[in-house]
């Protein structure tokens, strides 16, 4: 007996997979903010410090970027908890989780861009007598911000798609709301394909969005 497909009982169950859509989005959105301010204060830190915390900053990027994100989820909601006395959701478990791994690829993409900064506007910001650290916030993170805006957006997509890890320990983000509509009607083809669909156009259009984003900030050479 041949398979056919029925999207039926999908559509009837539509709004949990929009609703997994929108806490998807919002996963990612606060991973990466919270990953943002992990990643600048880690570089900034790292290309002003010395040896000892370069080793040390270094130590956690290559340990988060050498370790599946899988594992660092499971390491996360179920390790820490019995080592620890914390107790917290699945949904912060995974939120920090991606924040922790989204901060160590950050710290390279930032360090990178504070060392790319011309000289020239660094030396000019010394010579009308700004401080180290007015020109840091005036000279050197604007002109970051503008060459790593690019990889920033392809972080941001990457880890879009890496929400859908979170299925593994129940939080409900898309990917687990198409496994409950799977395991309710037994339509696995109907509702992978949708969810695939989903993706695909989310992630569409959000790089469409980060491209406008890219050419209005664009540094010119």
């Amino acid at each position: 007996m041949g398979y056919e497909l029925n999207f039926n009982l999908i559509w009837r169950n539509f709004d949990k997979l929009f609703q997994g859509l929108i806490l998807s989005l919002e996963l990612a959105v606060v991973a990466i903010g919270i990953g943002i301010l992990i990643g600048l204060v880690l570089a900034v830190w790292y290309v002003s410090a010395g040896r000892v915390v370069r080793a040390i900053i270094a130590a956690y990027v290559e340990f988060i970027r050498n370790v599946p994100l899988l594992l660092l989820v499971y390491l996360v909601f179920y390790g820490v908890p019995q080592v620890v006395d914390l107790r917290y959701g699945a949904t912060t478990s995974f939120v920090a989780t991606l924040a922790i791994y989204s901060g160590a690829y950050l710290v390279e993409v930032f360090r990178a861009g504070l060392e790319a900064v011309p000289r020239g506007q660094i030396d000019a910001g010394r010579a009308i007598g700004l401080t180290p650290w007015q020109r840091l916030i005036h000279v050197r993170l604007p002109a970051m911000a503008r060459i790593t805006l690019p990889a920033l957006s392809n972080t941001f997509i990457s880890l879009f798609k890496d929400t859908s890890i979170a299925s593994v320990i129940a939080v409900p983000e898309l990917t687990y709301a198409a496994q409950w509509i799977n395991f309710n009607t037994f339509r696995i083809v109907e509702v992978y394909l949708v969810v695939t669909a989903m993706y695909l156009v989310t992630g569409y259009a959000l790089l469409f969005l980060l491209r406008l984003a890219e050419r209005r900030f664009r540094v010119d050479r």
